[in-house]
Formats: structure tokens, sequence, C-alpha cells
């Protein structure tokens, strides 16, 4: 499977995987902790946001591939600088870092599938981040809150029906499985931003 996955791909995930981890760990500035606690949330960023991207962008990869499509994760270095300076200035992560691009011409059903696998795999992430959570006041306590809160945000902002974004794909081929995949993201980051539930 890996070698399904070319030497210009890791160089562009690589970097993309840098910078949203960045774009999230800069959300706390202005939040009064120290660096060396800067460090331990971005190496934890690190780890949540590149399970969450990776797995998200290889599922596309995947799924496209299943149906007999070439598929390359392409990094968009415009769309990184903007996760980084919002993230930085207004504490908004938009992130967009890139795309997997099909070669091909998939149908509206394959097309929808292949989108609806990146959220629905950060979705299902969710799951195990939210049990580390239970590890209340520990290192695995906060990576479970970051993982969580982190999966539920690039699901929900992905399938928002706008641009080249998955939701707007899925909502072409199958409403009642867009509305289902969106609901539960947009569910699952207010209850993440809840006072009290999760958080630092």
């Amino acid at each position: 499977m890996l070698e399904r996955i070319p030497p210009r791909e890791w160089r562009d995930l690589a970097v993309a995987w840098f910078a949203i981890s960045l774009a999230f760990t800069l959300l706390y500035i202005g939040s009064g902790i120290s660096i060396g606690e800067y460090f331990l949330l971005f190496a934890i960023s690190a780890v949540t946001v590149g399970i969450g991207f990776v797995t998200h962008e290889m599922a596309h990869k995947f799924t496209a591939m299943k149906y007999g499509f070439w598929a390359e994760f392409r990094k968009d270095n415009v769309m990184l600088l903007v996760a980084v300076v919002m993230a930085a200035l207004v504490q908004v992560v938009f992130a967009a870092p890139g795309a997997t691009l099909i070669y091909g011409a998939p149908t509206r059903e394959q097309n929808g599938r292949i989108s609806a696998a990146g959220p629905l795999v950060n979705l299902l992430l969710c799951i195990p981040f939210l049990l580390l959570t239970l590890a209340t006041g520990s290192i695995l306590g906060l990576i479970g809150t970051f993982g969580w809160r982190v999966n539920a945000m690039l699901a929900a902002f992905n399938m928002l029906p706008v641009g080249g974004l998955d939701g707007r794909k899925v909502l072409a081929w199958n409403l009642p499985i867009f509305v289902a995949l969106i609901a539960v993201s947009f569910v699952l980051v207010a209850i993440s931003l809840q006072p009290g539930i999760v958080g630092w």
C-alpha cells in the first residue's frame, strides 16, 4: 500500500502536516501559556492533526484507487500560508492545505463516495480519541481532547457544501448521507467546545 505513495506525495504530505500542526498550535496565542507548553501543544498537534489529516487524504486516495483511478495529494502553498496566518491573527484555522487529485472521470456516485471517505475517517477517529480523554490529568488525556476536537473540526469543515470541499460532492451524490455526516460533525464540534466538557 505504501508503495503507492510516490516521493513527491510524501513531501507534500509532510509540508502540509507541519503547516496545519503549526496552525492549530497558534490557536492558543495569547492564552497565557509558556514557551514549553507551546512546544508540548505543537507535539500533540503534530500527532493528532497528523493522524487526522493524513488518514483523511489517504482515505480519498485509496477509495479512488479502489475504483481504478490514480490519485495523489498535492499541497497548496497559498492555502497553507493562509491557514497559518489566520490561526495567528484571528484564531481560526482554515484547514485546506491542498487536495487529493483524482486522475480520471469518476461518476457522481464514485466521486461522492470518494469525497465522503475523508470526513468519515475523521469521525471514526473521534472514537479512540474520546476514549483517551478518560485519562484526565495526563498527557494521554490532552492528546484525546485535542484529537477529538481536531478530527471533528476537520470533518465539519470538509463537509461544508462549498467550493471544492467534500461536502459539495457528497451532497450532489446523496442528500441523506450528506445530512448525516455534516450533522454528526457539527454536533461533535459543538460538544468539544463546551466549557467543562473538554479543554485545557
